[in-house]
């Protein structure tokens, strides 16, 4: 698929260890010593201390993970009188982003994390990412070994939220790859009902939203033929669905290919993800891997709920911005942190300001 198409690479073991360790510290924190108040210990370690300041509510009401990559990064440079680059690195930092749930302790990550979040009264942003045959073999491959264990840990993700406030944004890629031919015809069916069944066990709880992932514009060009596959994963119960995740096309083109899909299928508004969209895709058609860590590109949008727009429900930061794509163009494996990405993405957000 990554040869010829604009999909997207995303997390792999390592980063989901990663995460479910901050889970369960997160949620040990709240538990134990209900740590997200005032600060504590040393300043320069923004590090499950409360010391993330959280945007208003108002503007996005969404968790802002002390413990993140970028601000233990940040940490590190100050440590090291590497004022400019912590500096830099702070306009990732202190953003709400999504946390991507593993196959390791899923009730454990999604207590933690929706714990954390209610504890100073903001929702907990997810995703979703286990879908059996996942990414069509790509730098993401995996995903839960069949349905019935992929059932069992939507289950647990389920138990872990319970009655506090969280989105999720469900299974990326997993519609457009059965679109795209992809995904073996042989899946599709069991891969409609496992999205059903996730869109029915989440909109049970009482206050969590969620979303279906519908690609990019420049994916599935046609939004005609997304409506078939959307309908048949439960849009109707879904708040919405979910475009450009973990990709770079611009705001513009998403929201204009979002208000046609909108209007195939029934009104439902949608959320955009604008992590790294800044700069728009990479120029050109000569690089078959453009979608992979392309260079030049630059945060988009700060996350917000105050779009303007009836139809759009937010701008998020779903791809966790200065995660690697996968191993191209010299980055890490998929979702590892790099530095030296999130650095260029701040730095050209920062050019594109001034």
């Amino acid at each position: 698929m990554y040869g010829s198409y604009t999909g997207r690479s995303r997390h792999v073991a390592r980063t989901r260890t990663r995460s479910l360790s901050a889970a369960g510290a997160l949620l040990s924190c709240v538990v134990l010593s209900g740590c997200f108040g005032a600060s504590k210990g040393d300043s320069d370690h923004a590090s499950l201390a409360g010391q993330a300041k959280q945007r208003p509510k108002s503007t996005i009401p969404y968790w802002v993970n002390p413990d993140g990559s970028a601000a233990r990064q940040v940490a590190a440079y100050r440590k090291k009188g590497a004022g400019g680059e912590a500096r830099l690195l702070q306009k990732i930092a202190e953003q709400p982003v999504a946390e991507w749930l593993g196959v390791d302790d899923p009730e454990g990550q999604a207590r933690g994390f929706s714990a954390a979040a209610d504890q100073v009264n903001r929702d907990a942003l997810l995703v979703f990412y286990n879908i059996p045959h996942r990414d069509c073999g790509q730098y993401s491959k995996g995903g839960a070994a069949d349905g019935n264990a992929y059932r069992i840990w939507l289950d647990k993700t389920v138990r872990g939220i319970g009655d506090r406030r969280a989105t999720v944004i469900l299974e990326p890629d997993a519609l457009p790859h059965v679109v795209d031919g992809c995904t073996p015809k042989q899946f599709h069916e069991e891969r409609y009902d496992l999205l059903t069944g996730a869109v029915d066990k989440l909109k049970g709880l009482p206050r969590t939203k969620v979303y279906l992932d519908a690609g990019n514009p420049h994916w599935i060009k046609d939004p005609r033929r997304m409506v078939e596959p959307l309908k048949r994963a439960g849009i109707r119960k879904a708040d919405g669905f979910a475009l450009n995740t973990s990709n770079y096309q611009t705001t513009q083109e998403n929201r204009a290919y979002g208000k046609r899909l909108s209007v195939l299928t029934g009104g439902k508004p949608f959320v955009i993800d604008t992590s790294r969209n800044g700069n728009g895709p990479a120029p050109g058609k000569d690089d078959p891997q453009a979608w992979c860590n392309p260079r030049g590109r630059a945060l988009g949008e700060r996350p917000t709920t105050d779009t303007g727009d009836k139809l759009v429900d937010a701008y998020l930061w779903i791809k966790r911005p200065g995660e690697s794509d996968g191993t191209c163009k010299g980055g890490p494996t998929a979702g590892r942190w790099w530095p030296r990405y999130a650095l260029d993405l701040a730095r050209n957000a920062n050019r594109k300001d001034s």
